[in-house]
């Protein structure tokens, strides 16, 4: 089992970057930030960029992988994206991993433009990924799409990571699933609705199975988003118990988020810490 831990883009960087060292220091395996322009659980909190955020949390780590929890077709375009994917890899030194989603919430009218349907937003997850696929695999690409088009989109470098970096996908759905084992060196999922701590785990059960039968038997990593219901770092033995449920479910990774002061995911660093030093090393 690996680790990772989300570090939402509220803080100035005065705050934010003791926070990404710690990470590190904790032995967290991967970290995480939000990629949203709005996102509805802190619609009034203060909320800084993506790609400066985790540029500057590249600066001050060195080993922790680092990633967009999650990149989604809703305000972005995939050549410009390419840029800052390529910038992100290079200044880490090969260990950004883009986290990709169809999208949801405020980001999806915050812009404007027509409402889509679930069907469209999955024609354009689609189309997004296979054209950020082949920018960031090749260079000069002309595509013409429903939703894309570059002339001549020319993406040299190329990444630090060869063929490309990682795309580790969000997905529930059957389409969504096929295509994250298609493109993705992942799948991530924050589970299904559920009414209470059960039921939720009774859907995050229902689509571990889904993936299952996508598979095939084929090893894939499987990232689950632990505090969709209940706050995992609420206290040791939570973290400890939803951890052994999500390996009972054949998830390699699991994503907590750093504590706040209060409102959602409110909690104290002396738990994560305690979860970091006693629980974490005991479920490796």
């Amino acid at each position: 089992m690996r680790f990772g831990i989300t570090i939402l883009p509220e803080y100035r960087w005065s705050d934010a970057a003791p926070k990404w060292r710690a990470a590190e220091q904790l032995g967290f395996d991967h970290a995480w930030t939000y990629d949203h322009l709005t996102w509805g659980g802190l619609q009034d909190s203060p909320w800084y960029g993506t790609t400066p955020t985790l540029t500057a949390a590249a600066l001050v780590t060195s080993t922790v992988k680092l990633g967009t929890f999650v990149t989604s077709p809703n305000f972005r375009h995939p050549l410009a994206l390419t840029r800052e994917i390529l910038a992100l890899d290079d200044i880490s030194g090969g260990r950004f991993l883009c986290g990709i989603g169809a999208g949801g919430g405020i980001d999806t009218t915050i812009l404007g433009g027509p409402d889509l349907t679930p069907r469209q937003k999955v024609n354009r997850l689609t189309e997004f990924t296979e054209l950020l696929d082949k920018l960031l695999t090749s260079d000069g690409v002309d595509h013409r799409g429903e939703y894309y088009e570059t002339r001549n989109g020319r993406t040299l470098p190329g990444c630090v990571q060869q063929p490309r970096v990682p795309f580790v996908m969000a997905a529930n759905g059957p389409r969504s699933l096929r295509l994250a084992v298609k493109y993705g060196a992942g799948w991530v999922t924050t589970g299904g609705k559920g009414d209470d701590l059960d039921s939720w785990w009774g859907s995050v059960a229902d689509l571990s199975h889904r993936m299952d039968d996508v598979l095939e038997g084929r090893p894939f990593d499987r990232y689950l988003s632990l505090d969709s219901t209940v706050y995992s770092l609420s206290s040791a033995d939570a973290f400890e118990d939803a951890v052994t449920r999500a390996a009972k479910l054949g998830f390699t990774d699991v994503i907590a988020h750093w504590p706040r002061a209060e409102g959602i995911y409110a909690g104290t660093e002396s738990v994560l810490e305690q979860v970091a030093t006693e629980v974490i090393p005991r479920l490796r």
